[in-house]
């Protein structure tokens, strides 16, 4: 795990934060995901700590408590979390210098991967994925769009971007405006022909004309379309038990929260995550500037406030071209209201991409969505077309990851296409149309995976390297020894026979005559020891410490297993989060 802040405008004392993640298991290629929150200005600790992390933050009687996400993103990829942009989250500038526009928010985290990958260079060739949700869906094609200009532009180190996935994504206003009142009608949160039906088309007029005033497709948001969110939420207002008045959770509209909040209070993790993130000894571990570190909070309002993109086009306008380049995954959780489903299936419809509109085939002819079931159960469907891919996910909220962590980590499998066939391990049940294609292993691995293989294999060549050390030294001694006695053999009979022949009698000196004067082989062998130090202190115990302990390893041990046998914990239907589309909600 890395952690801390990268410099990206000193002029304005502008730092960005990153949290970094090394993959559990090596498959067939590195791979790095850099995962986004939206907001604007909302901290993608969101996404560490409650979505596709490691671990997720559970309350305990002594306080927050650490457990093992088993649907984490982080098992076949190297996996980083950055507040962007800077002022968000951990993230920190000078408070008149906060981002305004999507290029100029581009241009900075450009900057950052520059300076993060001058840090850890041993990353920079790994296949790069952006991931991220809602606001992100203006973020991840704005960022992709500058990678790929720096690429052509000659940069000494192209990066290898290989894919997208953004979901409940905020990415053409005009499709997503006109969808709030349709998925209203929808769900029966507001019934046709009725007076309130008729209130709200009205304000839906006054948004479309909105959208056709000159430049009003090209603005990322308008108040007047907001509107109609806004009045969706107050007009379907109930009383609660208490007597108070609940209005709908706009980011999982199965649950009510208070009027005006609508959402803002949730999800319960929230309350564990927050205290979590303030802790002194997790800051420090975390390598925060104590003298920067202001208090976590989840949405800075100041820096949406600032994020105004008054003059930046919405991101539908670049992604046709994006995608003709870059593999691109759409993704959405059915109960989600402020960046719902038919928005993203009718901006996918109206959109033209390598050399067709929506997912046409052919003239009259559609990609089929493909029924997807996980585990047994119905899990939503797959459609996809000329790179990319659409994936709805039933029963859940805006926060996707939140409510079917493990769900999404077959998706992220499936596209990043890591195939455990290849690799070692049980596969999971994920079928598609009832075919299985890709196997892939969430929520733990077995022992046989190729990352400790390679480290078993450096511990045998360590092993043999001794051994063969050992066995040099010792055909040293042995050349030496046997050199020692055949000088001492022909000395002697030189002796011996000059003596005989000189003085016709025997000599009385004899090979062990020799010992007194420290040439004899029991002095060699005395030597031997304290000269063949790698061959006599490298023993096998000692090849064992090789093998690092980390501080989860003992979990690791533990954890390889497919799961627990039902969505229950890891994954809550009902229970997602929402990022802040806007704050002002």
């Amino acid at each position: 795990m890395h952690a801390g802040h990268v410099e990206v405008t000193p002029e304005h004392g502008g730092n960005m934060f990153f949290w970094h993640w090394q993959n559990r298991h090596i498959a067939n290629k590195q791979r790095t995901v850099i995962w986004l929150n939206g907001g604007p200005g909302c901290s993608s600790e969101d996404g560490a700590l409650m979505e596709v992390g490691p671990y997720r933050v559970r309350d305990e009687s002594h306080g927050p408590n650490l457990e093992y996400n088993p649907g984490s993103w982080d098992e076949f990829a190297n996996l980083m979390f950055v507040d962007n942009p800077v002022g968000t989250g951990y993230s920190y500038v000078n408070s008149d210098s906060y981002v305004h526009e999507l290029p100029e928010m581009a241009a900075q985290f450009v900057k950052f991967l520059e300076k993060w990958f001058a840090i850890f260079p041993e990353y920079e060739h790994d296949d790069l994925y952006l991931a991220g949700e809602s606001y992100a869906g203006q973020h991840i094609p704005y960022i992709a769009k500058a990678i790929l200009d720096r690429n052509k532009a000659g940069a000494a180190h192209p990066w290898q971007l290989k894919g997208m996935l953004i979901g409940n994504g905020w990415i053409a206003p005009e499709e997503q405006y006109k969808a709030y009142l349709s998925y209203a009608y929808e769900k029966g949160i507001v019934q046709r022909d009725s007076a309130l039906a008729k209130r709200l088309e009205s304000q839906q007029a006054i948004c479309l004309a909105a959208l056709d005033e000159e430049g009003g497709r090209d603005r990322v948001d308008l108040a007047k379309c907001e509107q109609v969110l806004q009045d969706i939420l107050r007009e379907t207002q109930i009383k609660g038990p208490d007597g108070q008045m609940q209005c709908l959770n706009m980011y999982d509209v199965r649950l009510r929260d208070s009027y005006p909040s609508c959402g803002m209070n949730w999800p319960p993790d929230l309350s564990n995550v927050t205290p979590y993130l303030r802790r002194k000894d997790v800051t420090q571990a975390l390598h925060l500037d104590a003298g920067k570190n202001t208090g976590w909070t989840e949405c800075n309002g100041a820096v949406g406030g600032a994020f105004r993109a008054s003059t930046s086009k919405p991101s539908i306008q670049i992604l046709p071209d994006l995608i003709a380049e870059v593999p691109t995954v759409l993704f959405s959780g059915a109960e989600d209201l402020i960046c719902n489903h038919i928005g993203t299936e009718e901006l996918i419809n109206n959109m033209q991409w390598n050399g067709g509109k929506g997912f046409e085939l052919s003239p009259g002819t559609w990609a089929p969505r493909r029924n997807w079931e996980f585990e047994g159960e119905q899990a939503g469907f797959y459609q996809e077309a000329r790179n990319l891919t659409y994936v709805l996910f039933y029963n859940s909220s805006h926060m996707v990851p939140f409510d079917y962590a493990r769900r999404t980590r077959d998706m992220l499998d499936r596209f990043l296409g890591v195939d455990i066939a290849s690799i070692g391990g049980e596969p999971t049940d994920s079928r598609i149309d009832g075919e299985k294609g890709l196997e892939t292993s969430v929520g733990g691995h077995p022992n046989s995976t190729a990352a400790q293989e390679a480290a078993q294999v450096k511990i045998d060549e360590a092993k043999w390297h001794a051994y063969y050390k050992s066995g040099e030294v010792v055909l040293v001694l042995v050349i030496i020894a046997a050199a020692g006695w055949g000088y001492f053999v022909w000395r002697d009979r030189r002796k011996r026979a000059g003596y005989k022949g000189v003085f016709g009698g025997e000599s009385s000196l004899s090979l062990g005559g020799s010992r007194g004067g420290g040439r004899g082989l029991d002095n060699l062998r005395s030597k031997r020891t304290g000269r063949d130090v790698e061959a006599a202190d490298f023993d096998e115990s000692e090849l064992d410490e090789l093998h690092v302990r980390t501080p989860t390893h003992d979990m690791e041990q533990d954890r390889y297993s497919i799961g627990s046998d039902d969505e229950e914990g890891g994954e809550k239907p009902g229970n997602g989060h929402a990022i802040k589309k806007k704050n002002g909600l």
